[in-house]
């Protein structure tokens, strides 16, 4: 019996340089939003020490959106692996790269929205309580 004649698998150079471009630019959008998500907790903790709730509420939902960001980059690791070829794998990359930012865009506008209504409260808490800023 004689072995199968099918060539085995090689990932062209192109191909591989395109993958590793698209993990990167994963890789930086992800490390973009880290960045961001961790100011803006410490500066929302900074002026919410009235409200630590909301502030722990925050950089909760913050290490939330990290962690599905995280999944989300490893999902795309495991689509681009399945590319017939480098037109599909640009595609994947392009739609990708458009969907994180679409993603984070609103994550960051949940982030703002969460944060200004936590530092209402505050002041709202803090004028019924007779402490003025």
């Amino acid at each position: 019996m004689m072995k199968g004649t099918t060539p085995p698998f090689e990932i062209p150079n192109e191909m591989r340089a395109v993958a590793e471009r698209s993990v990167e630019q994963a890789k930086l959008a992800f490390n973009n939003y880290m960045q961001a998500a961790q100011e803006a907790v410490t500066t929302f903790e900074d002026r919410l020490k009235a409200s630590q709730v909301g502030a722990q509420g925050i950089s909760k939902k913050a290490m939330n959106f990290a962690e599905r960001n995280v999944l989300s980059a490893f999902e795309f690791a495991q689509k681009i692996v399945q590319a017939k070829d480098i037109q599909e794998l640009v595609r994947m990359q392009t739609e990708f790269v458009q969907s994180q930012m679409q993603v984070l865009s609103e994550q960051v506008k949940d982030l703002g929205e969460t944060a200004t209504k936590n530092a209402m409260d505050s002041v709202k808490t803090q004028n019924k309580g007779g402490l003025s800023s």
